[in-house]
């Protein structure tokens, strides 16, 4: 075991650590960044060919370093994996690639980290797991027939990769919406539907014309200070995050089918919700024509039993206080879902975030050594 202890351990290079590790460097701390990927920025690197951000550049920077691209335009994922990579660069982050956190367990004043490079001890810990923790597959898809083939969106490549015939992107929010708009106007042969209850859009008219109030409304009032901003969180994880590019008037624009909610299976082939039966269960009903493939743009669910004693709420997200976990001192969360305000989750929300919780940590390091010089 190497006997050396850090401050601040920083789990995860994306741009939640990335922040975070910008506010660390200033206070002088000994604090390295673990980066699960041999490169910073190959997880979006990895993520569908076309796949762009949902918010403008000018609001999709990092602290201290402005996106290189005309403010109005929304960024390629490649474009913003180089982007992470060059802030790290830029501010000399102490990131220390191709090294995955397998557990982290508290004992006494020292967070135990094994790793894959071994095990690893710091003081406090800042986790940075984001929203995709591990993909979310309805139960509905043990049942369809193994000649469908399934995958999902984290899967999902390009139109090239999807076989020939009808396909069904299950999941109205924001990836389902594009990868349908995507195939919808690549696909030669075979329907695309699109099924499932979309998200509220915002039209691309409010950032165009009224950007910069729109951005102040939803990161300085939709927070859990406020009364609307906690109305709004309460509903946050079942309802998801708004269109934002994209809208489902593109996709049926584009020629593809609009369908309810996949409800399950019937001879191996997906049904669907289409109301209510006279006797007041939900009636189902098959899609017409030759389904041959299912992509499950279903989402995420959180995976954080990796991180001993964590106290979860009952969506399975870490229960913190804006990301400070009281139970367990020196344990932090930066780029959780509205984990302070609706921008906490994008790029351009993560800094205030970042800041809040370092500014925490060095409080209760404070406070600590205060005590024991008492």
């Amino acid at each position: 075991m190497d006997p050396h202890i850090f401050d601040v351990m920083v789990i995860g290079a994306g741009q939640s650590g990335l922040a975070a590790g910008h506010y660390l460097k200033r206070t002088g701390l000994d604090f390295s960044i673990l980066e699960g990927a041999d490169r910073v920025g190959d997880v979006w690197r990895g993520r569908w060919d076309s796949l762009r951000l949902f918010t403008p550049a000018r609001y999709s920077a990092l602290p201290g370093l402005k996106f290189p691209a005309a403010g109005g335009t929304y960024p390629g994922k490649d474009a913003f994996a180089d982007y992470l990579e060059s802030y790290e660069q830029h501010f000399q982050l102490p990131v220390r690639t191709g090294i995955r956190a397998l557990s982290v367990r508290r004992v006494n004043d020292v967070f135990e980290l094994q790793t894959s490079a071994g095990e690893m001890r710091a003081r406090n810990v800042i986790a940075t797991p984001g929203g995709n923790s591990t993909p979310h597959i309805p139960a509905a898809a043990q049942a369809m027939a193994p000649s469908i083939r399934q995958l999902h969106s984290s899967e999902y490549r390009g139109p090239a990769g999807v076989p020939a015939g009808d396909v069904v992107v299950a999941g109205a929010g924001t990836s389902g919406v594009e990868i349908a708009l995507e195939l919808a106007l690549n696909r030669p042969a075979g329907t695309v539907f699109l099924a499932g209850r979309p998200t509220a859009h915002i039209p691309d008219a409010v950032f165009r014309f009224a950007g910069p109030l729109y951005w102040r409304l939803v990161n300085s009032l939709l927070t859990l200070d406020t009364k609307p901003g906690r109305k709004v969180a309460a509903g946050f994880h079942s309802h998801g995050a708004p269109l934002i590019r994209v809208s489902v008037e593109d996709v049926e624009r584009a020629g593809a089918v609009r369908l309810p909610r996949i409800s399950g299976a019937v001879d191996g082939k997906p049904t669907f919700d289409v109301g209510t039966s006279n006797s007041g269960t939900p009636a189902r009903g098959a899609v017409p024509g030759d389904v041959r493939t299912v992509i499950w743009a279903t989402g995420y669910r959180p995976a954080f039993d990796w991180i001993a004693g964590l106290p979860v709420d009952s969506l399975g997200w870490p229960a913190t206080a804006r990301g400070v976990v009281p139970e367990i001192p020196g344990l932090y969360f930066v780029g959780m879902p509205f984990q302070y305000a609706l921008t906490s989750g994008l790029v351009g929300g993560v800094g205030r975030d970042a800041e809040y919780v370092v500014g925490q940590l060095l409080r209760t390091r404070a406070h600590r050594e205060a005590d024991s010089r008492a």
